[in-house]
């Protein structure tokens, strides 16, 4: 886990852990710790949380691999990423009737502030919340 100082006021944290369920758990605690005091720290350890747990569910990374989650405060701001082994991807929206984890995230983050980028060899879930 590394956490820096950037530009003036902007904070950095980046953690790597095994791509396993109990790890979604410390990554989550070390993100809250990291963010003490942050306005915005019970929606952005809920946002990281389930790009963490789609990572050691769904991704490559799930088979012996490891994910990364990254976070960025500047000011009014924060930046949250989860970067995964890739894999095969099943966008688009289910229809069992129940809210999915990409749900979750839009209802918190909003339509247009989050994303998936990548392909198979690698995909970073993100997110920004505040202004």
């Amino acid at each position: 886990m590394t956490t820096t100082a950037a530009a003036a006021g902007t904070r950095r944290h980046t953690g790597t852990y095994p791509a396993e369920s109990r790890q979604v758990g410390l990554a989550r605690a070390a993100l809250a710790e990291w963010l003490t005091g942050c306005p915005q720290a019970g929606e952005a350890i809920l946002v990281a949380s389930e790009f963490a747990t789609n990572c050691v569910l769904h991704s490559a990374s799930r088979h012996g691999g490891a994910f990364t989650l990254r976070a960025e405060v500047c000011q009014d701001r924060l930046r949250i990423e989860v970067e995964d082994g890739g894999g095969s991807w099943r966008d688009g929206r289910r229809d069992d009737g129940r809210p999915h984890g990409f749900d979750v995230v839009t209802a918190i983050a909003g339509p247009g502030n989050w994303g998936v980028d990548g392909d198979a060899r690698g995909r970073i879930a993100w997110a920004r919340l505040g202004r």
